[in-house]
């Protein structure tokens, strides 16, 4: 009698009309993490000029814009070079 053979196991696929978190790119400084600190500095003060806008909608690139450079500026590095 032949032996019986074991299924292989496929990796699974995510479904197609599920979206993926697009994994973090290094800076190319070795250090991966440090992209999403300035994201996350830049996403807090883009929050806060909501706040003193007095949470009116209707600005956020300007909002996002204004403090990416602020916090770009304030770390040294050119807004254009990010």
């Amino acid at each position: 009698m032949p032996k019986a053979k074991t299924p292989r196991t496929t990796k699974a696929k995510a479904p197609k009309n599920v979206l993926q978190m697009p994994e973090v790119p290094g800076n190319g400084n070795g250090h991966p993490n440090a992209t999403t600190a300035f994201e996350s500095e830049i996403r807090t003060r883009a929050y806060e000029l909501y706040a003193e806008r007095g949470y009116a909608n209707g600005n956020a690139d300007d909002d996002w814009l204004r403090a990416e450079r602020e916090v770009l500026s304030r770390h040294g590095k050119n807004a254009q070079s990010a």
